[in-house]
């Protein structure tokens, strides 16, 4: 039995991502799609949404998607638009990346960054993470508060990449401004405003990693950009624009969600007081912090959507989901899935780890997903340490626009 929208079911009246009382809490919607159904069609961004944990995980590790189809179709034999011209260095720069390439390329490249990022260089970090969250805390306190992400979210990550990458600090401060930039292309039917802020901090950054990389070809270093000029397997290395794309995905990838999952977490935390005493009765114990991250991670996830091209004719949940078309995994959705998460609604930093989808899966998974747990881990410790009673100054911190990726624009505090 086909088990794809209910009879009588409108999509559209609960998936609704451009509204602002959707984003700021789309759980109840995810409820409804997941009861209505395995597979949904919402017309406006022409995709099938899939809500429920068990179709997530497995279409995650599903050959027959990919992030991509060029590397088996021209647009047309794909029935797809090419992107306009004028996008170009955006996809030059991002369909380089590891997380828009699928085998065999993708294969290639993770293997030859696998070696420069490795658990040994991650480990290395530590040090450094730990002290810079504390150093960052310890300012936010002395000044009596202010807007936690701005102060301590995003700084933290943005300077533990750059610091790996070894962009110098006084080179830092595009960095944030040209990712948010980037990034706004992942939304939902970006406007082409936001598609020239994309080309324009794509160029920039662009520009700058090659004369970084032409530096460390002539002076190498111990980061992870001499790293990867380095790093070759029987011969085969990363060309220019390879590595160009993986600094940007690293930088991209690796603080976006350690940045939206800090002020999440932070918000849920305050928002479930019983939860946070229990983290600061005991904010030194390694395990329990780990715990609680994990549940930061599942309970309000910073990653919502994540687009996958359908490669060849499958079926899903009864449906025949011809090739060409677009599924859109609501990681979020998965991550509430009453089958796999006992009363999923409920935070408990207790709660035992389970498969959340917030890293991704399959190939796909977050590289950097050690170094996020490391830096999250870090950044929490040290709010629960230093600043015993922080708390929010409002009850309606403003959200980022947008919906896939999931996070606050600001977040004031006071200790």
């Amino acid at each position: 039995m086909a088990e794809s929208t209910a009879e009588g079911f409108d999509v559209g009246a609960h998936f609704r991502p451009a509204a602002p009382e959707f984003a700021a809490d789309p759980y109840p919607a995810y409820a409804e799609l997941r009861a209505a159904g395995r597979l949904h069609w919402f017309e406006p961004t022409r995709q099938w949404l899939v809500p429920r944990h068990a179709d997530v995980t497995a279409l995650l590790r599903d050959r027959r998607l990919g992030r991509t189809y060029l590397h088996r179709y021209t647009h047309d034999e794909f029935g797809r638009t090419p992107p306009p011209p004028s996008h170009e260095p955006f996809h030059v720069l991002n369909d380089n990346g590891l997380l828009d390439l699928e085998a065999p390329r993708h294969t290639r490249i993770r293997r030859l960054v696998s070696k420069a990022f490795t658990p040994r260089t991650v480990e290395g970090l530590r040090g450094y993470v730990d002290a810079l969250a504390a150093r960052l805390v310890a300012d936010l306190v002395a000044d009596g508060g202010g807007d936690l992400v701005a102060r301590v979210a995003e700084p933290l990550p943005v300077a533990v990449i750059a610091e790996m990458l070894g962009i110098p600090e006084g080179d830092r401060a595009p960095l944030r401004p040209w990712s948010a930039d980037i990034c706004g292309m992942y939304e939902l039917n970006p406007s082409e405003e936001t598609a020239a802020r994309a080309v324009r901090a794509s160029l920039e950054f662009t520009a700058y990693l090659r004369e970084l990389i032409a530096e460390r070809r002539k002076q190498p270093g111990e980061d992870l950009i001499s790293a990867l000029i380095a790093a070759h397997d029987e011969g085969d290395r990363l060309s220019e624009q390879e590595m160009i794309s993986t600094c940007v995905l690293l930088l991209n990838a690796g603080h976006e969600a350690t940045v939206n999952t800090t002020g999440n977490g932070w918000l849920a935390l305050q928002r479930h007081p019983d939860q946070l005493a229990l983290l600061r009765a005991a904010p030194s114990d390694s395990s329990m912090l780990s715990t609680a991250v994990e549940e930061i991670l599942r309970y309000d996830t910073p990653l919502h959507l994540f687009e996958r091209w359908v490669l060849e004719d499958m079926e899903i949940a009864g449906t025949v989901i011809p090739r060409g078309s677009e599924v859109a995994l609501l990681f979020g959705s998965a991550n509430h899935d009453p089958d796999v998460f006992d009363d999923p609604a409920t935070f408990d930093v207790n709660r035992p780890a389970g498969p959340h989808v917030s890293l991704g899966g399959g190939i796909h998974y977050c590289l950097g997903a050690p170094l996020a747990r490391i830096e999250l881990a870090a950044v929490f410790r040290e709010l629960l340490t230093q600043a015993p009673d922080l708390h929010l100054t409002t009850d309606s911190p403003p959200r980022k626009p947008g919906f896939v990726i999931r996070g606050f624009a600001e977040l004031p505090v006071e200790v």
